[in-house]
């Protein structure tokens, strides 16, 4: 019996990352421009971006991204006002694996080193419509912040991004 390995990537894994979600990420949903996904898991190499993977008799099964940011200062609750804060930036899971959760878990994961890291609040967002992605935030923890709308990253639908937010537990 194989056992799934969850661990955080490092340089070696950049290259598959990047296969990962280019081939098991796009969807109507997603905004995944090759340059700049593989522009932002470079950054693994810098330690600008974290990742978290999961795999299992050394198959990538999936990964969630993540970065420290002020991007969201305008949402920071007012005693935390100018704090550094997490975003996750990107989650895919192997088709294979879909609907199990592993996703859910490793956004956990994700949000479990941002705490280690001291950070107090965790963003995500979405598009409105991509019901899939909402579940494993919801799974995952996450609250619904906002609705806007964001035509330049979201073409289909509503073309509409929510935001989430997980704050640390008090």
């Amino acid at each position: 019996m194989s056992e799934r390995v969850i661990r955080q990537a490092c340089v070696e894994d950049i290259e598959a990352l990047c296969a990962l979600i280019l081939e098991h990420g796009p969807n109507p949903w997603n905004h995944l421009p090759e340059v700049e996904v593989r522009q932002h898991l470079r950054g693994i190499a810098a330690s600008t971006t974290l990742a978290v993977l999961a795999e299992e008799q050394g198959q990538l099964l999936g990964f969630v991204s993540y970065r420290l940011t002020q991007d969201f200062a305008a949402h920071q609750p007012a005693a935390r006002a100018g704090q550094v804060h997490g975003y996750i930036c990107e989650a895919v899971v192997h088709r294979d694996c879909a609907g199990r959760g592993l996703g859910a878990h490793l956004l956990t994961e994700a949000v479990q080193d941002f705490w280690r890291l001291g950070v107090c609040d965790v963003y995500i967002d979405r598009h409105e419509e991509n019901a899939a992605s909402a579940g494993m935030m919801r799974k995952a923890g996450f609250t619904e912040l906002l609705t806007y709308a964001d035509p330049a990253r979201r073409p289909n639908g509503s073309r509409r991004s929510t935001l989430c937010c997980q704050r640390v537990r008090q």
